[in-house]
């Protein structure tokens, strides 16, 4: 059901508050990567040029509901503010000062309170109190039934989505109710635990579905091969066996490696070389260069792609090849292509292809939850249209 959008609210003189993801990653007091902040400058512009007076709430880290100061979100407002192109002030205390149209305050990391990850509704409450009107831009949150994201969002008569978390929910929710075909789904990362009801949820819309990582060792051996020292789960193989034997009857093609990088161990400086079969004691950590070439080949006729999962341990560099040959044939190609967030959106960002992407999430697990076909409490809670 589609939501209330921050477009529609009537902001002018009123505080609005609003949900942001200012989780960024921050190396000796300053923020590593800004993605997460340009992604939420549209919606806050927006209500600014509006004249809405703007309460910024986010969570940074997991200070476990202790004033950690290495958690403050102190150092994000100056960064923000450059970004916004407009002041941005700290509230340490949350004690709200008295705001003119077009401006624009952080509070200090809301997480610092144990109420919120807790849910408490009188927290809750109180969170809500600051604000006439509730705008969610926060997807990464939204599959937690927080008190910033869920429980106070039921205190407004109007709790609505703002311009970043409209994109998520349109690419990774509308888009695929009736995607353009042929559909086809990369998966990779770790584990096939981590993507059972992914593949459940997508096998009855997909035409073909690519797999790479330490998933696909899983499934390799579910057809009986052998994968030397590569990560398997054993307790998954019976599930994988399921997995291809559903995908036949349902005529969905799942693509697996045929060769393989493999190392003598999990490390950058490992000894590597390309083969076909595994030998005992190696261990594969990419796909090999004919995979790579035969999924590049294969995604060039799809029309939608959703990637998941890098196949690849891509941030040592003698295992990022099969994951860039990947991105960069999503980024040459003319299909809608949609990139789940947390390792994925990092590779793309990474290979310098994340802005010929049709979509990059900024949730990495909100974004999975919602291709399981899960409902999300931070969006439950918004006000539908």
């Amino acid at each position: 059901m589609a939501k209330l959008s921050v477009r529609d609210l009537a902001v002018a003189g009123k505080r609005v508050l609003v949900r942001v993801d200012f989780n960024v990653p921050l190396k000796d007091g300053r923020i590593a990567d800004d993605t997460r902040l340009r992604a939420s400058v549209p919606t806050i512009k927006l209500l600014c040029e509006r004249g809405a007076r703007v309460i910024l709430v986010s969570h940074l880290g997991r200070p476990d509901g202790k004033a950690e100061p290495k958690y403050s979100l102190k150092p994000v407002a100056p960064v923000f503010s450059e970004l916004l192109g407009r002041p941005v002030k700290f509230v340490a205390d949350w004690a709200v000062p008295d705001l003119k149209d077009g401006d624009v305050v952080l509070l200090e990391n809301v997480r610092y309170h144990a109420e919120e990850e807790a849910n408490d509704p009188a927290f809750a409450k109180k969170l809500a109190a600051l604000a006439e009107l509730y705008v969610n831009d926060a997807f990464g949150t939204a599959h937690r039934a927080h008190a910033s994201t869920e429980g106070a969002a039921r205190h407004f008569k109007q709790a609505a989505a703002g311009l970043l978390m409209e994109k998520e929910l349109e690419y990774l929710g509308e888009k695929m109710k009736d995607p353009a075909k042929p559909f086809m789904l990369i998966l990779g990362g770790a584990k096939v635990s981590d993507k059972i009801l992914l593949i459940e949820n997508m096998l009855p819309r997909v035409d073909a579905i690519l797999i790479g990582g330490g998933m696909a060792y899983t499934f390799l051996v579910a057809k009986g091969e052998a994968v030397g020292n590569s990560k398997v789960e054993k307790d998954r193989i019976e599930t994988a066996k399921k997995i291809l034997e559903s995908a036949a009857k349902q005529r969905v093609q799942i693509f697996l490696p045929k060769d393989h990088i493999v190392a003598d161990k999990f490390d950058a400086a490992a000894q590597t070389q390309a083969v076909v079969r595994i030998p005992d004691g190696w261990m594969a950590l990419d796909i090999g260069p004919s995979t790579a070439s035969e999924y590049a080949f294969i995604l060039t006729g799809a029309r939608t792609i959703v990637w998941n999962g890098p196949v690849g341990v891509f941030e040592m560099e003698p295992f990022a090849a099969g994951t860039e040959q990947v991105a960069e044939a999503l980024a040459m190609g003319r299909a809608t292509t949609i990139v789940g967030g947390g390792d994925t959106a990092a590779a793309v960002e990474k290979f310098g292809v994340a802005s010929k992407m049709s979509h990059v999430s900024t949730g990495g697990g909100a974004a999975l939850e919602l291709l399981e076909g899960k409902k999300l409490p931070g969006v439950e809670a918004l006000t539908d249209k």
